[in-house]
């Protein structure tokens, strides 16, 4: 093996510290020192980069070159310097997409510091994604809710929730999800705006009743999806995390109740129109959908490897669809804020529209 595959393969190899905790999580790769190595030799360090454990990072300061396609595929993502000129190459997150990092420099230490703070969830949510985006639906969240439920007892979301506090209790509302038909068109508003929407249990179950009529009814040509209130839906209830207390039943209830697996069996009926926050599941089932709109004033975020989770809500299988797994995998490892503007460049939005949802006061 040349001396440059031997540094690369050990440089690659998880290290584990004694508590368990991964000692490199992230390997970063410069790429533009690969620029002249032969064919051969790319495609055997691309096949090292494919098969590792921690999350591997390209960056690139020069220009995308077609030698170093088979290192960009196999990582995990590639950071690069310069945007694309055609707007292409999903599989880079070009410094210039990521607010507040002033370059690639900037980008690499807000990657490196949310991987550090979640490493044990960094590398599940990394290792996730290559399985997901190879995978069927059903396949797909299967992996997710394994990785999912099996975080939910782990240290990192222990510390989550220590920092959360004690949930507050409230009164739900009365309907969580209004439906409305009007011929052909089934109207499903989520209508907890008090609380933004957050995704609890009894919204789960009111949205997975309202979407399986959209299934049943041959009728229904249109299912149209909004949120009531300052946002569409701000992501899980927060005061419902930590409840669980048989993490396998975790498990089957995370695929036996989906509201999203649904909308994916009749994606091309759904449209979903959001403003406001649209985060975790918020975007995870919305991104399922056949269109997706959005009012200027959205904004897209996955924060579960923060609380030191992976996406739970069908996300690692409908936003990789939609972006590449490899901007995916930037959104779900730092939690990073996507403008509407941005998301619509990058393809998980159809369509940014100034029109304000029916829902909306």
């Amino acid at each position: 093996m040349p001396t440059e595959l031997a540094e690369l393969a050990e440089l690659l190899e998880l290290q584990l510290l004694p508590d368990g905790r991964p000692a490199n999580p992230l390997v970063v790769i410069a790429l533009d020192g690969w620029r002249d190595a032969p064919p051969g030799l790319i495609e055997r360090a691309a096949a090292l980069v494919a098969g590792a454990l921690p999350v591997t990072a390209c960056a690139l300061t020069g220009p995308p070159a077609a030698r170093l396609q088979p290192l960009v595929t196999a990582a995990t993502l590639t950071l690069t310097a310069q945007a694309p000129a055609d707007g292409a190459m999903r599989e880079s997150v070009p410094a210039a997409d990521i607010p507040g990092a002033p370059d690639l420099e900037g980008a690499l230490r807000q990657l490196r510091a949310a991987i550090e703070r979640s490493p044990r969830a960094a590398v599940a949510c990394g290792q996730l994604v290559r399985q997901t985006a190879v995978l069927d639906t059903a396949r797909g969240l299967a992996a997710e809710a394994a990785a999912y439920s099996l975080l939910l007892g782990g240290p990192e979301f222990a510390r989550w929730l220590g920092e959360r506090g004690a949930p507050r209790h409230r009164e739900p509302p009365a309907e969580p999800v209004t439906v409305r038909r009007d011929g052909g068109r089934l109207s499903i508003v989520l209508n907890d705006p008090g609380r933004r929407n957050a995704f609890s249990m009894r919204l789960r179950e009111a949205l997975l009743d309202a979407l399986l009529v959209g299934e049943a009814d041959q009728t229904v040509t249109s299912v149209e999806l909004t949120g009531a209130g300052p946002a569409f839906c701000s992501g899980g209830d927060l005061d419902e995390f930590g409840t669980a207390t048989d993490l396998v039943a975790a498990y089957l209830v995370r695929m036996s109740r989906a509201p999203w697996r649904v909308i994916d069996r009749i994606a091309a009926k759904v449209t979903v129109t959001a403003h406001g926050a649209c985060v975790g599941a918020g975007i995870e089932m919305a991104a399922y959908a056949g269109r997706v709109v959005a009012a200027p004033d959205a904004f897209f975020a996955l924060p579960e490897v923060r609380m030191g989770l992976v996406p739970g809500a069908g996300g690692s299988v409908s936003v990789p669809r939609r972006i590449g797994r490899w901007r995916a995998a930037w959104l779900m490892l730092t939690g990073d804020r996507l403008p509407a503007a941005t998301a619509l460049r990058w393809g998980l939005l159809d369509e940014v529209t100034q029109g304000v949802p029916a829902s909306r006061p």
